[in-house]
């Protein structure tokens, strides 16, 4: 599961300028992650706020995109306490509370680092 808002707010690349469309290059990037993963991993991308609009980017078969109604870290704590301990989940955030807050539900954490060193 990925904290998008987080994620992209980690580099200083100008997505402040226009966060919709640094969130549907990112979901793109996120798109094209999924073919190197394992075949029974799926990514969970969480939308909040103006980046919110670029869900309309297609998404692949094992790629889902969450929107925040508010807060995106309730969502994500949200969506891990649902699942339980029925899966596997690993959070990425560099936020220290949300990574408290989904440990507390049996969800690991990594930083930001994870994805874009894959990316890269």
């Amino acid at each position: 599961m990925v904290d998008a808002a987080n994620v992209i707010g980690s580099r200083a690349n100008g997505w402040w300028k226009d966060r919709a469309g640094a969130a549907r290059r990112f979901l793109a990037d996120v798109a094209r992650l999924t073919a190197g993963l394992p075949a029974d991993t799926e990514i969970t991308v969480v939308l909040e706020g103006a980046a919110k609009v670029a869900a309309d980017v297609p998404s692949p078969a094992r790629m889902n995109v969450v929107l925040a109604e508010r807060s995106g870290d309730d969502k994500i704590v949200e969506v891990v306490a649902e699942a339980g301990s029925r899966e596997q989940i690993t959070v990425v955030t560099a936020d220290r509370e949300l990574r408290t807050r989904v440990a507390a539900h049996g969800a690991e954490t990594v930083g930001p680092g994870w994805v874009w060193s894959r990316l890269d």
